[in-house]
């Protein structure tokens, strides 16, 4: 059966423009996120680095960061270690890259400062243990960012979201019919939205304090926690 990693896995030699192509507003998201970073962080883990579009701005901001970067579709991890090596070689070559599910993820010593994650978290079906292992992980004072789908917890806007999504692909120049037809099947099948509402609690519950909602547009959200 085809997981998530399967399906963006197929689709890493385009995903760049696809991405932008499938969220609205995506480049005005990865600003967001980037302007709300805590100042020089040491140690920095991205999950779902993705084709490293997030990973090279990173790299850029935070040069003398130590970074790991984890994506549980390898080919969208050579890509991100490649861009790197020729964008950013210096940070590539101190950098670690794990192919892996966030769900069997395993944190080394020493601790970090910063988790970033962009538009993958969704992918996991039982979160609370993964935002237990980073919170785990990061040093008193660190820092979780997150971009994601999140659920509306009233069904009229919900639906409503879904919908406004749905007339964005639509949109000259976005998705045809059999792309709308294969994104639509693939939120379907591995998608898992939760209310912000829910992101906070497990936030809560693994040890994050001060969780916040900091940009917000339909079914897309930045979220913020800090470690005590």
């Amino acid at each position: 059966m085809e997981t998530a990693p399967d399906y963006w896995g197929s689709k890493a030699a385009e995903y760049d423009g696809l991405i932008r192509r499938v969220v609205p507003r995506y480049d005005e998201m990865i600003a967001r996120l980037l302007e709300a970073l805590p100042l020089s962080p040491v140690g920095v883990l991205e999950l779902g680095c993705g084709t490293g579009n997030l990973s090279l701005e990173l790299a850029r901001t935070l040069p003398a960061a130590r970074f790991t970067f984890v994506d549980a579709a390898p080919e969208m991890l050579e890509i991100t270690r490649g861009r790197l090596l020729r964008w950013a070689p210096e940070v590539a070559e101190s950098a670690h890259f794990v192919a892996g599910h966030f769900e069997e993820l395993q944190l080394d010593s020493p601790p970090g400062d910063l988790v970033i994650a962009s538009l993958s978290l969704h992918h996991v079906a039982d979160l609370e243990p993964v935002y237990r292992v980073i919170s785990a992980w990061l040093r008193p004072g660190g820092a979780f960012r997150c971009v994601d789908g999140v659920r509306s917890a009233a069904k009229p806007l919900q639906s409503l979201n879904m919908q406004r999504w749905l007339a964005y692909w639509r949109e000259p120049g976005n998705l045809g019919p059999d792309e709308i037809a294969s994104v639509a099947d693939h939120v379907e099948r591995h998608d898992h939205y939760r209310s912000i509402a829910d992101h906070f609690q497990m936030l809560d519950r693994a040890g994050f304090v001060c969780p916040d909602c900091i940009w917000r547009d339909g079914l897309f959200a930045i979220l913020t926690a800090e470690v005590p």
